[in-house]
């Protein structure tokens, strides 16, 4: 049985190939009603499926949108993966995602990999862009959107978090309810100390103490961004003879192990000990207590993400400010911090 081809479509919609291109491809021109419905009933009555592969060849691009997160385990790259996932459908695309688990030469070799698939843009959330990795987008010349942090590695378009004006509302908020000081749980001995928002997160931390004349020395503490490690490092921190009144975790899943140890240690939460996190998964509602966290609106930044990966007219050199796409961050407020 030959091919139905889409001249055939043409022929039966009594239109031009042209017009065939622009229904199903959505554009770049626009149809009237009627031609359309001709086209797409042309399309079913002959069972005319389009040759995504040629369509790439031919333009050089595919319909896929990269995407390579640091470890899509992690409750808040897994909501926003998903974000990313719904906010391509909408344009028509689907998303490949890649996990660096970070380390370096993982995120490089997901990059070679999607850009060398000519996808129709990458969106990369790097947790420290190394040079081999910003030489590779340079090579390809590729149009990618950083989401989540900008590395200094890297002066490319970017949507962003307010990380840095979070963990000050949330410290201050801790403060607010009389304790004598706020602990930090931030992240690991590699964690960049600029360009990462847990970085970004203790730095905040440390602006909201200094603000209310609060020393930090011996009150920040190292652990891994999930929950399972920070559950340990907890266990010992609290059963310690120097617990912490209250602890600022960088981020939910962080926060969520610190509940689970002062939950088996007895300890009662709020009243023993206040906890907030960053992130406000959506896990946080579920916790016992429920747990005082920041957030944003991470759909609306999955979304400007993916408009800015396919619209050129959007990526325009121009000022920091121009190429930043800065989120607002806000406290949500819930039980484990002491409220009601």
């Amino acid at each position: 049985m030959a091919k139905v081809t889409r001249d055939d479509v043409a022929r039966l919609a009594g239109t031009s190939t042209a017009v065939v291109s622009y229904v199903i491809n959505n554009g770049p021109r626009p149809v009237a009603p009627a031609t359309r419905e001709r086209v797409l009933a042309a399309i079913k009555e002959l069972g005319y499926r389009p040759d995504r592969v040629a369509q790439a060849m031919a333009s050089r691009r595919t319909e896929l949108i990269g995407l390579i997160v640091p470890d899509a385990r992690q409750p808040y790259f897994g909501e926003m993966a998903h974000a990313v996932e719904q906010a391509a459908a909408e344009r028509g695309k689907m998303v490949l995602v890649g996990n660096s688990d970070y380390i370096a030469e993982r995120e490089v070799h997901y990059l070679r990999a999607f850009l060398g698939m000519r996808v129709s843009g990458l969106i990369l959330v790097s947790h420290a862009l190394s040079d081999n990795a910003a030489a590779e987008i340079d090579a390809w010349d590729a149009r990618v959107v950083l989401l989540h942090e900008r590395p200094e590695a890297m002066d490319d378009v970017a949507v962003v978090t307010d990380d840095i004006g979070g963990a000050q509302l949330a410290v201050r908020h801790l403060l607010e309810h009389g304790h004598p000081y706020v602990a930090c749980m931030g992240g690991v001995a590699e964690t960049p100390l600029v360009g990462d928002p847990v970085s970004d997160h203790v730095e905040g931390w440390r602006r909201a103490m200094r603000e209310a004349g609060i020393p930090t020395e011996g009150r920040l503490f190292q652990a891994p961004y999930n929950r399972y490690d920070a559950y340990g490092i907890a266990l010992e921190l609290l059963a310690g003879p120097d617990r912490p009144p209250a602890i600022f975790c960088s981020t939910d899943d962080q926060a969520i192990g610190v509940l689970r140890a002062a939950r088996e240690l007895r300890i009662d939460v709020p009243g023993e000990l206040a906890v907030a996190g960053f992130d406000d998964v959506k896990e946080a509602g579920l916790t016992d207590p429920p747990l005082t966290t920041v957030g944003t609106d991470r759909p609306a930044m999955a979304r400007a993400a993916v408009d800015l990966v396919l619209d050129d007219g959007l990526r325009v050199a121009g000022s920091r400010r121009e190429r930043v796409k800065l989120f607002p961050s806000r406290l949500v407020v819930r039980r484990s911090c002491g409220c009601r």
